[in-house]
């Protein structure tokens, strides 16, 4: 039996409150359009390159108002919540890029803190250091969902193949991949590493993203993304405008290819 989820494609801004309007809305239409999970991208509760105004924002979990909008409404509308990441105040004072799971109670079941920092220099002149700010993750989560067992990365991870191994050899039946892509980063590799990686893991891959101009001045690259575990895109939401889009997912689908392809348990180790 089909289970039908929502993916929220986000244009998140410098403001909080107003990117959590923006989620709290979409989980109602969601709820209401028969998802029984919706996904956001990573960053949802602030974009804001310029680190010593968003500061102010970046908050320790418990405090924060935007998860706790997020929690209730989750609540109100029964339906769970993949809320693709947002930074946090951990204890130590320094910040982590963290995703979250909710249930349809509002209770927080999971989370993950990003692992790979994305320190780079672009021939675009674009500049990025993450793990100035941010401290990595230290390994896979995963947890059951009304869709099966969801793995979680964010965004980088995508490029690291032995994480998505990991919950392949988990058996995922789902992972999320919410990003903040780069236009020139996601015109080139996007849809080829997000299709290699359902195909790797023989897992739906979900990628709710940012898009377009944002108030800080970065331009995202949008393409929400489903695919599914033979490398089929199920949905491409396109790079232009936010907005909310459901889709179907079979969970038959999974065990049909990981029949034909049994590359995990026909994998061996390389001596190296």
């Amino acid at each position: 039996m089909s289970k039908r989820i929502g993916l929220l494609q986000m244009c998140s801004g410098i403001d909080p409150d107003a990117n959590a309007e923006t989620v709290v809305g979409a989980i109602g239409a969601a709820a209401m359009g028969g998802a029984s999970m919706l996904f956001t991208p990573e960053m949802s509760a602030l974009v804001d390159r310029n680190r010593e105004r968003g500061s102010a924002h970046v908050v320790a979990e418990a405090d924060s108002t935007f998860l706790a909008k997020v929690r209730e409404a989750a609540a109100g509308a029964g339906i769970w919540v993949s809320i693709g990441s947002m930074a946090v105040l951990r204890e130590d004072g320094r910040w982590a890029n963290r995703a979250f799971v909710i249930d349809s109670s509002g209770a927080v079941v999971a989370r993950y803190d990003k692992i790979h920092m994305f320190d780079v220099d672009l021939a675009t002149g674009e500049s990025w250091r993450e793990s100035n700010a941010y401290a990595p993750g230290e390994g896979p989560v995963t947890v059951q969902t009304p869709l099966g067992l969801l793995g979680l990365t964010v965004c980088y991870d995508l490029r690291f193949p032995a994480l998505f191994e990991a919950y392949g050899r988990a058996k995922c039946d789902l992972i999320a991949i919410p990003a903040a892509f780069t236009v020139p980063t996601g015109q080139a590799h996007w849809h080829v590493m997000q299709r290699a990686r359902a195909i790797e893991a023989t897992a739906f891959v979900v990628s709710a993203a940012q898009v377009g101009k944002h108030a800080d001045g970065r331009e995202t690259y949008g393409h929400s993304l489903v695919v599914d575990p033979w490398g089929e895109v199920l949905l491409d939401m396109g790079g232009e405008a936010p907005g909310l889009s459901f889709v179907e997912l079979d969970p038959a689908r999974i065990a049909a290819v990981r029949a034909q392809l049994p590359c995990l348990a026909n994998k061996r180790q390389i001596a190296t």
